[in-house]
């Protein structure tokens, strides 16, 4: 992470369950809120061939109190390579780019996420906020909890 500049996060995890099973829990994301309990809805507004738009409600926990967060997103499903895109239309990450990898590894399947952001048009403080706090503290919080709960429910299916 740089200070001002584009906002990049990683998010990684192994998952020990076969690759088409975690692609469409990672893929069926209206299903999240069933099984990922920090997600307070996903509503797929309009379905396209290749994905849609997605809107999409979570919490961030911090201890006993959680802050709610929500963006709207333009998704891309590409199973043929394990991949599923976003990009941020609405909300305050707007033009964020997100990427899920999914790529054998041995007996299991690694599963990471990729943001990347230019962050908040704010004047002076837009980059350092995103750097700072809305990346570390709120993209990874929930990306990392997300990837958690995916493994949970891969590997509880298996």
């Amino acid at each position: 992470m740089r200070i001002g500049g584009t906002l990049h996060t990683l998010d990684r995890t192994l998952i020990a369950a076969p690759i088409d099973r975690v692609f469409r829990l990672a893929a069926e994301v209206e299903r999240w809120p069933e099984f990922l309990p920090h997600y307070r809805w996903v509503t797929m507004v309009e379905r396209g061939t290749k994905g849609g738009t997605v809107e999409m409600a979570a919490w961030r926990p911090f201890g006993l109190l959680k802050y709610p967060t929500w963006w709207v997103s333009e998704m891309e499903v590409l199973p043929d390579r394990h991949e599923v895109r976003y990009h941020h239309v609405r909300g305050i990450t707007t033009a964020m780019d997100v990427v899920w990898k999914l790529v054998p590894a041995g007996e299991h399947v690694e599963v990471t996420i990729v943001h990347e952001w230019s962050g908040p048009r704010w004047p002076l403080i837009g980059g350092i906020a995103a750097n700072w706090v809305i990346g570390p503290v709120f993209i990874h919080g929930i990306a990392s909890r997300t990837l958690a709960g995916i493994r949970r429910q891969a590997e509880s299916d298996a």
